[in-house]
């Protein structure tokens, strides 16, 4: 069997190179020649065994399990693998399906490289706080260069979703509410992962997800149904998907949510109707992890009908269920789906494994001397800590207390304080936890002899231990003290003592955000609470580290604590890159790409809603019959694109090349910034437009560009913004794209609240 796959293979690949037309056809027309040469000798259980993705190894998710896989492989019914590591491991069983299936076709192997390999970086929603577009493509392509290395040739990333509600978990693994923001992490992120040549072994096939919506759950509770209008979709959430599309991404994965009724996987006018036709996918679609099942509990309908749903709407590889590999060849015998469905499913999986150049050399991915070389480097760790550096966000620095002296004594305080496992936050499957750098050695390994560092854990992350079981998973133990609150509280008291000042590291852990974690309470946990009013009632200066997964309800600590850092999860150099921060080796320059609400009562809240008929009026705070509540004003507790500086930046006034547009004229606006303050930083300087009139609502504001613009002290700059008409499209009633003339607002600053706004008149 293993000489037949052999033979047969390379009579596939001859047949291919002989067809006359080959040297004038185009590179991805070649791949489909040479994929419909394969095609033509598979049977039918040899190409639905191509749209099956089973999973192996250790970090399995979800719901089911599958076995026997090797002999699955040599029977040909794999397609793909995911969440297997190393290089060993890969070429062994690449082997198998290369050297002992009959036709002999290589395998995919996937992996959910989220926020980096071995070497992770910040937390996706943490990265996006840079707004630093080369570093977010820096952090991919080195995530890929390891993955590479390492045997992996395609990751589930990057995530897009759109998401305006903190109570669900996986709003850590997105680029927050904006889906202009979103757009260019999503391209940023494709282009470090892919790179210009997807036949380099240093490159690995991105997939973008989750299609569609998957952030907006009702209640943001994971997994739950999801319900908005068509020109919400287009003008709200879909951007960043259709930007992944438009950057070439390889792959897209579907959602597990339901979209007009119909569940993702099983949604046609999404799959086909807009990817392909619409948007002009040419890649390969990808269930989630058992997706395709759980369009039953969905209430779709068994197996077979859900799968033949699936297939026909427009997937082509199921992930885990296997519902493709066991009912398929049943559907198609009953009529369910034709023989020219599931082909072109193969296609665009061979053509994928082509373009990877899988075929020329299945074993590219699998240079053992790669991997002893080029992971988790000295030289990836620096690259890892400056970017963390460059994602913390400064809330709050009352008086100028941050940075802090190398001097004298500091108590660090905290729960996770000393803990090196929650550094790297959720989905970082591949870390090597126990080399993160914890909070406390990255302080001591700052100040050296030069301060003192006295810590205590004061407290657990949360009070009730079962819940607690719920997220000390994952090889990332809180190491719960069973001690009384009281008494460690005290022990705190006692570190603090002596000490110059407190660092108060607080939050969540690692697991309490990410899938499945979705919380109806965004506060601090109370018993952390306590330990902080203890620790305020020292009278001694507080700065508070917030370790975060999402945006949290801490008005309390805002109102209370003089300096407060989020510092989200920054990864496996996070504690040297916090200390950076807090020492002032590196200024922060971090910009919220979520807002933070007052309470969870206000969510969702995000900056670029549409106005109501009775609007509260700009700078109060309550007035009856109109739009707000009774107990808290409308304001945010930060808005989105907030964050301080060491120094401080100055805006001048609005200066516009025209105020009256035709056509496709271009307007440049530019603005004056200058550094007012004593330290050199960088400001995010943010571009925001509202369509003042127009034929549908809109919204009050909406982000069209920023520039990360780096001063020295004292010095100043013009920053310019060019804008075209394209900037003012939109998604009309009838979900046609095109703009309005009319009244424009235009408005630049430091966040999406403090802005300088000007007006221009633009006509077609």
């Amino acid at each position: 069997m293993k000489n037949t796959g052999i033979i047969l293979f390379s009579i596939a690949i001859a047949i291919s190179l002989c067809i006359p037309s080959f040297a004038q056809t185009s590179t991805e027309a070649r791949f489909i020649q040479k994929a419909d040469s394969i095609i033509s000798l598979m049977t039918l259980e040899e190409k639905i065994g191509q749209l099956n993705l089973p999973a192996v190894g250790d970090f399995t998710t979800g719901q089911a399990s599958s076995s026997n896989i090797a002999e699955k492989i040599k029977a040909g019914k794999v397609g793909a693998l995911f969440n297997i590591k190393t290089a060993a491991k890969i070429r062994d069983v690449q082997k198998v399906a290369v050297e002992e299936s009959r036709l002999g076709i290589p395998l995919l192997f996937g992996m959910d490289v989220i926020h980096g390999y071995e070497t992770i970086f910040p937390i996706p929603l943490g990265i996006a706080s840079s707004w630093d577009m080369e570093l977010i493509e820096m952090s991919a392509r080195i995530a890929a260069n390891e993955a590479s290395a390492d045997g992996i040739n395609w990751t589930f990333s990057p995530m897009t979703d759109v998401s305006r509600d903190p109570r669900w978990g996986r709003v850590s693994e997105g680029n927050g509410e904006d889906p202009y923001l979103g757009a260019q992490i999503a391209k940023a992120m494709i282009k470090g992962y892919q790179g210009d040549d997807l036949t380099l072994n240093n490159t690995i096939m991105a997939c973008v997800k989750h299609f569609a919506l998957y952030g907006a759950p009702e209640a943001g509770r994971d997994y739950h149904t999801v319900d908005m209008s068509r020109q919400k979709m287009f003008n709200e959430y879909f951007l960043p998907y259709k930007a992944a599309v438009e950057a070439g991404v390889g792959t897209v994965m579907t959602s597990f949510n339901d979209i007009d009724g119909i569940p993702a996987s099983g949604n046609k006018w999404l799959m086909t109707d807009v990817l392909r036709e619409q948007w002009g996918f040419d890649g390969f679609v990808v269930t989630d992890y058992t997706a395709i099942n759980e369009m039953t509990d969905h209430g779709l309908g068994d197996l077979q009908r859900v799968s033949a749903m699936a297939l026909n709407a427009g997937v082509e590889m199921d992930m885990v269920g296997e519902g493709f590999l066991t009912t398929l060849q049943k559907s198609l015998e009953e009529g369910l789906v034709t023989e020219k469905q599931i082909e072109n499913a193969v296609r665009l999986i061979l053509v994928a494994k082509y373009k990877l150049g899988l075929f020329d050399d299945p074993y590219k991915y699998c240079d053992l001397d790669r991997a002893e070389k080029e992971i988790f480097t000295p030289a990836n760790r620096k690259i890892a800590r400056d970017i963390a550096a460059q994602s913390l966000v400064l809330l709050k620095n009352q008086d100028g207390i941050l940075p802090l002296a190398k001097k004298g004594t500091i108590a660090l305080i905290g729960p996770l304080a000393d803990n090196r496992e929650n550094m790297t936050g959720t989905w970082s499957v591949a870390a090597k936890f126990e080399k993160s750098v914890s909070i406390h050695d990255g302080l001591k390994n700052a100040v050296g002899d030069k301060a003192k560092i006295v810590y205590a854990k004061g407290a657990n992350v949360v009070v009730d231990s079962l819940f607690e079981s719920k997220f000390s998973i994952y090889g990332k133990p809180t190491y719960r003290d069973n001690r009384p609150a009281d008494v460690m509280i005290q022990e705190a008291l006692d570190a603090a003592k002596n000490a110059d000042v407190i660092v108060a590291v607080m939050g969540e852990a690692a697991e309490m955000s990410g899938e499945s974690s979705s919380l109806t309470n965004i506060d601090l946990p109370e018993n952390q609470r306590d330990l902080l009013k203890a620790l305020l009632k020292t009278g001694k200066p507080v700065v508070m580290v917030l370790l975060a997964g999402r945006p949290m309800t801490i008005k309390w600590e805002d109102e209370n604590v003089p300096a407060i850092l989020n510092a989200w999860f920054a990864g496996s150099e996070a504690g040297d890159a916090i200390a950076d921060v807090l020492f002032g080796d590196v200024n922060p320059s971090g910009k919220l790409p979520a807002t933070f609400p007052q309470n969870i009562g206000q969510v969702p809240i995000y900056y670029n809603q549409k106005s109501t008929g009775r609007p509260l009026p700009e700078g109060q705070w309550f007035q009856k019959f109109r739009s707000n509540y009774l107990d808290v004003s409308n304001d945010p507790l930060y808005p989105f694109g907030y964050g301080l500086n060491y120094t401080t930046f100055e805006y001048g006034d609005l200066k516009f090349s025209s105020t009256d547009l035709k056509g496709d004229n271009k307007l440049q606006v530019s603005i004056d910034l200058k550094n007012t303050g004593k330290y050199d930083g960088a400001e995010v300087v943010q571009l925001y437009i509202r369509d003042l009139v127009a034929s549908m609502t809109r919204p009050v504001k909406e982000l069209k560009g920023f520039q990360k613009v780096f001063l020295k002290a004292g010095e100043s700059k013009t920053i310019t913004f060019d804008i075209s008409t394209e900037d003012l499209k939109f998604y009309n009633y009838n979900i046609e794209f095109d703009w309005e003339p009319g009244e424009f607002e235009i408005m630049v600053g430091g966040n999406s609240r403090d802005l300088v706004k000007g007006k221009m008149n633009w006509e077609k």
